[in-house]
């Protein structure tokens, strides 16, 4: 029996097609330059991964299953005495802020692929975004039964968070890539909507803003105080 062919192959084609997708997209990317770009003919292509539907489909999956196993790992962590619910909440959003940025060209172009109907880019979204988006709506349900965020409806904060979040990375992602590298605008941009603190500054006030207001120590007071005193 003819031994199986490496399996570096298959990883060195995915590679290649993480490197190639953010500039073909799913209806532009090609079997012939993936393999090209990883140095593999096409018969291990085809051995592989059969089809070129298949090979987008296990691309885009494996990006995402990256993300969604760390990101379990992250929203697994218990509340203890020094970290609450919101802080393993937040500890989420710091995952998916770096993931964001990071993937960010991937990310833009399925987005993108997605709106223009493209059959392979619509079943990925619809297959995966109720995943995370369902991991990060428990931990905002678990902060307000601690009583950290505010008694709204819960996806209303998770829609808050993620707008907060994420929509400065891709719009200043997308100005990045769309400027010259030299362009002073870039430095801007990458610092105040890039950079971890900027990050790290927008999680912040997307809690701030959905967190219950804790009673001032006068109001404190009041509720301890026998009815009928003054």
């Amino acid at each position: 029996m003819p031994p199986r062919p490496s399996r570096n192959l298959d990883r060195a084609l995915l590679a290649a097609g993480r490197a190639l997708f953010p500039s073909r997209g799913c209806a532009g990317l090609t079997v012939r330059e993936v393999a090209d770009a990883a140095g593999v003919n096409l018969g291990m292509f085809h051995y592989h991964f059969k089809s070129r539907e298949a090979f987008l489909r296990a691309l885009l999956q494996s990006v995402y299953e990256e993300m969604f196993a760390e990101l379990l790992q992250r929203a697994q962590q218990i509340p203890s005495k020094d970290a609450g619910a919101v802080d393993v909440l937040r500890a989420a959003l710091q995952f998916m802020g770096r993931f964001v940025r990071a993937n960010r060209a991937i990310l833009s172009r399925v987005l993108t692929d997605a709106l223009c109907d493209d059959p392979i880019a619509n079943e990925f979204l619809g297959r995966n975004l109720p995943r995370h988006l369902t991991v990060i709506l428990g931990l905002i349900e678990a902060a307000q039964e601690e009583g950290t965020l505010k008694p709204l409806p819960a996806p209303q904060l998770l829609g808050f968070c993620a707008g907060s979040l994420a929509m400065p990375i891709l719009f200043g992602g997308a100005m990045v890539e769309r400027s010259p590298k030299a362009s002073p605008h870039v430095k801007m941009i990458e610092a105040v909507l890039l950079s971890d603190a900027a990050l790290d500054q927008r999680i912040e006030l997307a809690l701030a803003a959905i967190s219950q207001p804790r009673p001032t120590a006068r109001a404190r007071a009041r509720a301890k105080k026998p009815r009928g005193k003054q």
